[in-house]
């Protein structure tokens, strides 16, 4: 599997994390561009250099913006997101991890996550780093992310509360089940972005499959620790440790569904945002009759075992059902990988897997049509069908 392997020995922040993927490769202007879709042309840029710490190099990044002071709530980003039109995973990885921060400062506060503003990153850098680190991981078309223990450090570190001992309360909150080490640096080494940043995207932690490294990234951070304050990530090819047969019964995955027959059409839409928005692997609705012949719809949520509790209790809070039934299952997926074509229009984005017989089959990204088909004005099924000629004359050249 194509997997970024982090290494956080020295903590991470939200702009370590986007340096860090800058240095691996990730084009800075393609992310800035991006960006601007949430309406902030104009209102920061982005800069990428060159730096190292204690003889470690890599690549520093700086926001630079001019609305510090103007502190956004939880629900404006969330529109600021879906409103951007961004594929799919980047919506759902940025805005799972935003609601990672906002349920944490709700929870420490006894407050709502409507009411959470994020004034401990700031407006401008929150949306940067958290929005930004979904684009590159996105442009990327990593599998698999898996990562070593997190260093938390030590000592206070100065908040919008007040001095406060470290790792900040949100920071200890979002990582709750995360393997970390306390103490090897003095001052804060994780920051509630960056541990918002792993919980919602990390696949494995303290792996135990063989990893290849290829390639190498480092974001540099502007500390002065003990040890080099940098963010270390990996790329290359992950074989996960060989399951037992026992194990592969094991209960990793987990079906929820629940039948509902008092909720408004209109009404599912935001709540499919909300469910994929806190890291279900599927959601779906499927017509269906109840008792006493009464019109419904069996509303299915696909997720892994860390997101189950988390999206069961948000199918009860914001639906109308009063029960749901959990339903363990097993996955088997077919060998795949993601491959970046150019076309005569432009790059699009190819899903490959291998068949157990050994046969390949493509699928070319929808997203990448349809934004091609909007940028060159072309009605998208003729578009569609000029790609696929091009795309499969390419692959069965490789």
């Amino acid at each position: 599997m194509r997997t970024l392997f982090y290494q956080p020995n020295a903590g991470i922040a939200g702009d370590l994390h986007l340096a860090a993927l800058i240095d691996l490769g990730v084009p800075r202007e393609h992310i800035e561009t991006e960006l601007w879709k949430l309406g902030l042309k104009g209102q920061f840029s982005l800069d990428a250099q060159p730096a190292s710490k204690m003889g470690i190099g890599g690549t520093q990044v700086h926001v630079r913006y001019l609305d510090q002071a103007d502190h956004r709530g939880f629900s404006t980003i969330h529109q600021m997101i879906i409103k951007a039109a961004y594929p799919e995973g980047i919506t759902r990885r940025a805005l799972a991890i935003f609601r990672l921060i906002a349920e944490a400062e709700a929870k420490i506060h006894r407050s709502t996550i409507d009411a959470v503003h994020f004034h401990e990153v700031g407006a401008i850098d929150a949306l940067v780093d958290i929005v930004g680190s979904a684009i590159a991981l996105e442009w990327l078309h990593v599998e698999h992310l898996v990562c070593g223990p997190v260093e938390v450090g030590a000592g206070q570190v100065r908040c919008a509360h007040g001095l406060l001992p470290v790792p900040a309360p949100a920071t200890q909150e979002i990582l709750a089940g995360v393997p970390c080490t306390y103490g090897g640096v003095q001052g804060e080494a994780t920051t509630p972005t960056g541990a918002a940043i792993l919980k919602a995207s990390i696949n494995e932690y303290l792996p135990q499959g063989l990893f290849t490294p290829e390639k190498v990234g480092y974001g540099v951070g502007q500390k002065d620790f003990q040890i080099p304050n940098v963010l270390r990530i990996a790329f290359g090819e992950y074989q996960p440790r060989k399951a037992s047969i026992t194990a592969a019964a094991q209960t990793t995955h987990f079906k929820l569904e629940a039948n509902i027959d008092d909720m408004t059409p209109e009404a599912f839409e935001p709540l499919l945002l909300r469910l994929f928005a806190a890291g279900a692997s599927d959601v779906y609705h499927t017509p269906i009759i109840m008792k006493k012949s009464r019109a419904a719809t069996c509303l299915t949520v696909l997720s892994d075992a860390a997101h189950r509790r988390v999206l069961g209790d948000l199918l009860l809070n914001e639906s109308t059902t009063i029960g749901l039934r959990e339903v363990a299952f097993n996955k088997r997926l077919l060998s795949r990988e993601v491959l970046t074509i150019t076309t005569s229009v432009g790059t699009v984005n190819v899903k490959q897997v291998v068949q157990p017989d050994g046969r390949r089959r493509h699928k070319i990204e929808h997203d990448d049509v349809l934004r091609l088909a909007t940028e060159l004005n072309i009605d998208y099924r003729s578009l569609r069908e000029r790609l696929e000629r091009e795309v499969a004359e390419q692959i069965d050249l490789s």
